[in-house]
């Protein structure tokens, strides 16, 4: 996507719908674009606004009850277990989705049904033992593997294929909804101009741009957390790989990291740890894999930059999908810790891989200009 585009100028206009255009025709396209199943461009972020208030509600919830020494809400002879909030939680979030069109609801419902799953699926180890028992010593690594899963579906669904243009114009009009009965503000109508630009000449799309114009101006709109706390870590994560050191910092926190790793699971192993043999296993060869992924990318990040974070950015997803499961059932909450900097090592390595990939880009665009 360009500048401009991002930018809100005004769209390149597609022919107009009947009159041929760039657009595939209907039997061509995807499975799920055919019974009209478009893929919204903002659902990534709003899944990761859910799967984050999810986690956020675990560790806080885990939290309050134990300063408050696990309190029994009902009485004597009730329990009413907060795994009924998350479901009335749910239950409101699933409400407000299938109640208002147009994409102002989203970031609301994503909230509100990641802390009501969040409620809910701290409850696992009463669901999963036969004596109701909340302190279960697995429930750690039980909800993480549930939050993984659902992070490899959300990768299915939106990371593995790239959106179809006739997707992206979708879009544009699913905001084109809020814009025509509540106006546009300028961030909005840039949005769904730039979704317009990228689409190109597709069936409709003149008409799209027609209808984003006419849309009236309205600065105010409904405070969008999940947006803003987003934009707030890519700034912040950008500015933080232009010190040059940050990028190298997190990579040798990545290759202790998994140093440290393999060593806790020799440590277990050696002092004959309460634990399955597979859980050490799985430690030591999840460590071994994260630390080989990170020895490959120094070995490749001196040939290209790009190609050597990508390797450092497969490191530590190892670590995250695979790793932390074991650590979890390994050392339970206490694994947190090392959640969180995985978390802050993917963000910048990932952010460092893309900056080299667009300085790439850039140059490969400036030598075609000087050939020409």
């Amino acid at each position: 996507m360009t500048r401009e585009a991002a930018d809100g100028g005004d769209p390149a206009v597609g022919a107009p719908a009947g009159r041929g255009g760039g657009s595939a025709p209907l039997a061509g396209r995807a499975l799920l674009l055919r019974p009209g199943l478009p893929r919204d461009p903002a659902a990534p972020q709003h899944l990761a606004a859910f799967l984050v208030a999810t986690v956020v509600t675990v560790l806080l919830t885990r939290g309050a009850l134990a300063a408050t020494g696990y309190p029994q809400v009902g009485g004597a002879t009730l329990h009413i277990a907060h795994v009924l909030w998350g479901g009335l939680l749910l239950a409101v979030a699933v409400v407000l989705l299938l109640s208002y069109a147009g994409p102002v609801v989203r970031p609301i419902g994503a909230l509100v049904g990641g802390i009501g799953f969040g409620l809910f699926v701290d409850e696992i180890g009463k669901f999963v033992t036969a004596d109701n028992d909340y302190f279960y010593e697995p429930t750690a690594s039980l909800i993480y593997v549930v939050v993984v899963l659902l992070v490899l579906l959300a990768e299915v669904l939106h990371g593995r294929r790239e959106r179809d243009p006739s997707e992206l114009l979708a879009g544009a009009v699913d905001r084109a909804v809020s814009g025509v009965v509540g106006g546009f503000s300028p961030r909005a109508r840039r949005q769904a101009r730039a979704l317009v630009r990228a689409a190109g000449e597709q069936h409709g799309a003149a008409e799209v741009s027609a209808l984003l114009r006419v849309a009236e101006d309205d600065r105010e709109e409904l405070p969008d957390v999940t947006g803003a706390v987003a934009r707030w870590v890519v700034r912040g994560t950008y500015r933080l790989v232009r010190a040059r050191w940050v990028p190298w910092v997190a990579v040798a926190v990545l290759t202790g990291t998994a140093v440290a790793t393999m060593g806790r699971g020799l440590a277990a192993w050696i002092a004959g740890a309460d634990v399955p043999g597979w859980v050490v296993a799985g430690v030591l060869l999840s460590g071994a894999g994260s630390g080989a992924g990170s020895v490959v990318g120094l070995l490749v990040v001196r040939r290209s930059r790009e190609n050597g974070f990508a390797w450092f950015r497969r490191a530590v997803l190892i670590s995250l999908l695979l790793t932390q499961i074991f650590l979890f059932r390994l050392e339970q909450w206490a694994a947190v810790a090392g959640l969180l900097v995985d978390l802050v090592v993917l963000g910048v390595v990932a952010a460092e891989g893309e900056v080299a990939r667009t300085r790439r880009l850039e140059a490969g665009s400036g030598a075609a200009s000087t050939a020409t």
